[in-house]
């Protein structure tokens, strides 16, 4: 392959990697609902892109199980249902617990720092905004899964965390995040390097979440 080619091709994977953060973020935030057709045409113009990049993102959201075919074939949004959330939430449980302990071993002391210094800007609000909460939620947990040094988790943990979200953001609409004191106690843990209260706060974080939604569904 020339190298015009080699630039071109290199082109247009970036911009499908844009096009696809783009179209993951409209998911997670509901401004594309689960249950609507996925109209190949409109998001085009809307995203300003050709369907070539467009295709390629959606083909990796539908390989992530974010799209699916409905009866007729057609793309739409996945419905991430309560069976589906809870499926995905126990199986955080037994994953995230143990990974967030070994993260414990292994996260450098400049990325708690980040982690305290970011959740020092949440506290310091008097209502923080939920866009917020749900932004640091995302730096902890992958944070985390990341530092535990095992890729297979760390990517299991994003996949369901995806599908999670997406229900708890649904659920808990006009109601703040559980979360704030959680994660306070997470951090403080880990800058004391304490894998077995890492471990039991994750635990206890993840069930207060399921309560929560439990609650309001």
């Amino acid at each position: 392959m020339s190298l015009y080619n080699n630039q071109v091709s290199g082109s247009v994977g970036r911009l499908a990697d844009e096009v696809f953060s783009k179209l993951l973020a409209d998911i997670l935030s509901g401004k594309l609902p689960g249950g609507s057709i996925v109209q190949e045409r409109r998001l085009a113009e809307g995203l300003g892109v050709s369907r070539s990049p467009l295709r390629d993102a959606l083909g990796r959201l539908e390989g992530q199980g974010l799209l699916v075919r409905n009866a007729r074939g057609i793309l739409t949004i996945r419905i991430v249902t309560l069976e589906d959330y809870l499926n995905c939430l126990s199986l955080r449980l037994l994953i995230e617990p143990v990974t967030a302990s070994q993260a414990c071993r292994k996260i450098t002391q400049q990325e708690i720092e980040r982690l305290d210094h970011l959740l020092v800007e949440l506290e310091e609000q008097e209502e923080p905004a939920n866009d917020a909460l749900w932004a640091f939620d995302d730096i902890l947990h992958d944070m985390l899964a990341k530092a535990s040094g095992n890729p297979f988790a760390h990517r299991t943990i994003v996949e369901m965390r995806r599908h999670t979200s997406i229900f708890e953001r649904h659920q808990l609409t006009g109601r703040s995040k559980p979360g704030t004191k959680d994660h306070r106690a997470i951090v403080d843990a880990l800058a004391h390097r304490d894998e077995t209260q890492v471990a039991a706060l994750m635990k206890t974080h993840l069930e207060a979440i399921r309560s929560t939604v439990l609650t309001h569904f």
